[in-house]
């Protein structure tokens, strides 16, 4: 049997990392057995359903790679589709007109409620045989109740958290088309999950109590049933419920946030997932790798340090000029004018050793095209009195030196020997004046990276502030 999968997020939000986690998932497992991966979009909410979150959701998975073969597909244009089935199981009698109204079902609920019992349909409407049926109210539209079976169990064997099983006798009859002839969610699903002939379901365990109702319906419609993998929560840096302000958010904020998207994947697919000790692979190895029975069946925890150390390794893997290519966007979004020089690729090649994230690459490189004043403050906290000659002299000596970093050295060197002074009583004050901070690569490198021009302005500027 060929592979099938899917994605099917619905459009009320923006798509996050649990959802990336889940489609990520379903994605590998289609191309680890060279089958198919359809993406749904689950649109049938009117009322919290948006064209900007269905734009967020393909945004997220085209910056992510996850590719998909075919799709997408909106729930709101197959509704000729769920209707033509609901006639057939009513015809059928798989399914019946329920005329209970809201308020009956409110005060039937209260009432099991006060005798400690199950809030749950009643089954008034459920025609049995030799069962009488109320008077059908006029002023009452019916909804569409599911006869579910009121015997036996309905299980699966789960492909992370094992077998799980549910009595049928806790099962009310489900809603299957609401009052207004709108089909309800886990009907949609069913549906959808038949006609596109999906074999693997793998989603979150949230799902896991709509599983057992989802199976009924397919088995009443004789249609085979995917195999189900239900992926546990992802827990917070905190060990709380993974809440926006430990990554519940958008997936296009981690573009925005600087992070590259393979180093996303690579994260993801070790929240819950594991090949060995493996920690750093490609997607390629990922997909080679990929399998359900190494995924945890306990929560995830989500590391915003592990994340950013992953990005680091990748930023340090990647090519000078194509990481300067994705840093220059978010200067220019600054205002800030990029000319040909300083080089910036030359600046991302120093600096990626030692930045987390692209941003922190932008704030970086950002000193080298701006007109920088330092922090008075700090500047007076590292020029001490020995090292204002001896910048001068340095000045001096850069004006005609050859622009490269060995013969930058030699110069910080003889200057360091002739005044007596030891290298931070020299490049502490010089890495303040260039760039306004106290931590910077080597300082030869970092000279070596401005313009001469912009190197003699700056030390020449700052040392007259404190000359007088």
């Amino acid at each position: 049997m060929t592979v099938r999968t899917r994605f099917a997020p619905s459009p009320t939000g923006y798509l996050h990392i649990g959802g990336a986690r889940t489609a990520l998932f379903s994605w590998a497992y289609a191309r680890k057995h060279g089958g198919t991966f359809i993406l749904r979009i689950e649109d049938t909410d009117l009322e919290r359903s948006t064209p900007e979150a269905v734009q967020a959701i393909l945004d997220g998975m085209n910056w992510l790679g996850l590719n998909y073969d075919e799709g997408p597909f909106y729930q709101m244009q197959r509704m000729p589709r769920y209707r033509e089935v609901i006639q057939q199981m009513l015809a059928t009698g798989q399914a019946y007109y329920c005329y209970t109204s809201p308020a009956e079902l409110d005060a039937m609920r209260e009432a099991q409620r006060m005798r400690g019992e199950k809030p749950r349909y009643d089954g008034t409407w459920r025609p049995e045989p030799g069962k009488t049926l109320p008077p059908v109210p006029a002023e009452i539209k019916p909804v569409v109740r599911f006869k579910n079976p009121t015997e036996g169990v309905v299980g699966w064997k789960d492909l992370v958290k094992g077998p799980i099983e549910f009595s049928n006798a806790e099962l009310d009859d489900l809603i299957i088309a609401r009052a207004d002839g709108t089909p309800t969610y886990n009907f949609c699903v069913v549906v959808d999950d038949w006609d596109m002939g999906i074999t693997q379901v793998i989603r979150g365990d949230d799902h896991v109590n709509n599983t057992p109702r989802q199976i009924n319906i397919l088995k009443a419609l004789g249609a085979t049933v995917p195999r189900y993998a239900h992926l546990s929560m992802i827990l917070g840096d905190d060990g709380t419920k993974l809440s926006k302000r430990h990554g519940a958010v958008s997936v296009m904020q981690y573009d925005d946030d600087g992070y590259l998207p393979e180093a996303v994947i690579n994260y993801l697919a070790r929240l819950g997932w594991s090949h060995g000790d493996d920690e750093v692979f490609s997607v390629a190895q990922f997909c080679e790798w990929f399998d359900l029975d190494h995924i945890t069946p306990s929560a995830a925890q989500f590391n915003t340090e592990k994340l950013k150390w992953l990005n680091n390794h990748y930023m340090k893997q990647t090519d000078n000029a194509q990481l300067a290519a994705k840093v220059l966007p978010r200067l220019v979004a600054r205002g800030i004018v990029v000319g040909a020089t300083p080089d910036l690729s030359a600046i991302v090649g120093l600096y990626k050793e030692r930045s987390a994230t692209l941003n922190e690459l932008a704030d970086a490189a950002e000193v080298f095209y701006i007109d920088l004043h330092p922090d008075a403050a700090l500047l007076d906290a590292q020029l001490s009195a020995g090292a204002i000659p001896a910048l001068s002299d340095l000045a001096q000596r850069l004006a005609t030196v050859t622009w490269e970093t060995a013969a930058i050295n030699a110069s910080i060197k003889e200057v360091l020997a002739t005044h007596g002074l030891k290298m931070p009583k020299l490049a502490m004050p010089l890495r303040v004046m260039l760039t306004g901070q106290t931590h910077t690569p080597s300082v030869d490198a970092l000279v070596a990276l401005f313009t001469r021009e912009m190197v003699l302005q700056r030390i020449e500027r700052n040392l007259a502030k404190k000359t007088g």
